[in-house]
């Protein structure tokens, strides 16, 4: 169980099959230059090579939650090593019959709970300057100390090509990283419109009503790690019963 860099160098490591097939699909995604892929920092990070990549089990499963917990902390206390515009990009083993039989709403609810789950793993405290409730709009999701943006794909995703992928996959972005590529105000302005036109063109859907920016009054961030098909949306975050668990 290791995060992995270089994933241009597949054949050099002895994945198994279906690790090399995601692998080759996430490429193929990034380095796409006629269907462009919406999020542009996500290619840039992946061409600087900031990317980290990990494999993880079955998404139903409570070991996976721990395989996940497992990897997500050596990236935390390592990620601010592997340049200024790093995310770490997790694989589920994903198969054919999970596949066939599951909606996207099934994935979404899986999605969920292993964020509960890694929050039940987590060893340190939730950071007492975030929100507990969801619904504020200052919440973000958060592990051993570190605030992170959660984006989630499915192979269930059909329309919503930006939320499509092979394998259950999700990317974990720390806000650092976010708040390093808004610096510059007017440069990324620039890039969130370009971003937003990509993502017409890309899906074929309308754009999710989700989609915001952290620390916007009207925002919530936990609608926009699990964007479904369609663009409906759950009620309220699933989340917010495990944090109250947890300090129960």
């Amino acid at each position: 169980m290791r995060l992995f860099k270089d994933i241009e160098k597949v054949n050099q490591i002895d994945f198994l099959p279906w690790q090399n097939d995601a692998l080759k699909a996430f490429s193929a995604k990034m380095k796409d230059r006629e269907y462009l892929f919406p999020c542009i920092p996500a290619i840039q990070s992946f061409s600087l090579g900031h990317l980290r990549y990990g494999f993880i089990g079955h998404p139903e499963s409570n070991q996976t939650s721990i395989e996940l917990a497992s990897l997500l902390k050596e990236f935390t206390i390592n990620c601010n090593e592997y340049g200024k515009y790093t995310t770490l990009i997790i694989f589920f083993e994903t198969p054919q019959n999970l596949i066939t039989n599951r909606t996207v709403e099934d994935f979404e609810l899986l999605f969920w709970k292993q964020l509960s789950n890694l929050n039940k793993l987590d060893e340190k405290d939730w950071p007492i300057h975030i929100p507990r409730n969801p619904s504020e709009h200052e919440w973000e999701y958060c592990f051993h100390g570190e605030q992170y943006f959660m984006y989630c794909a499915t192979p269930k995703h059909e329309k919503r090509k930006s939320r499509y992928f092979p394998y259950m996959m999700m990317a974990i972005t720390p806000r650092w990283v976010l708040q390093e590529f808004n610096k510059n105000k007017r440069y990324a302005k620039k890039i969130k419109e370009q971003v937003r036109e990509r993502i017409k063109k890309y899906d074929n859907i309308s754009t999710h009503s989700a989609l915001n920016s952290y620390g916007n009054i009207d925002n919530h961030e936990w609608k926009q790690y699990f964007l479904r098909d369609d663009n409906t949306e759950l009620p309220k975050c699933p989340f917010l019963r495990s944090l109250v668990d947890k300090e129960d």
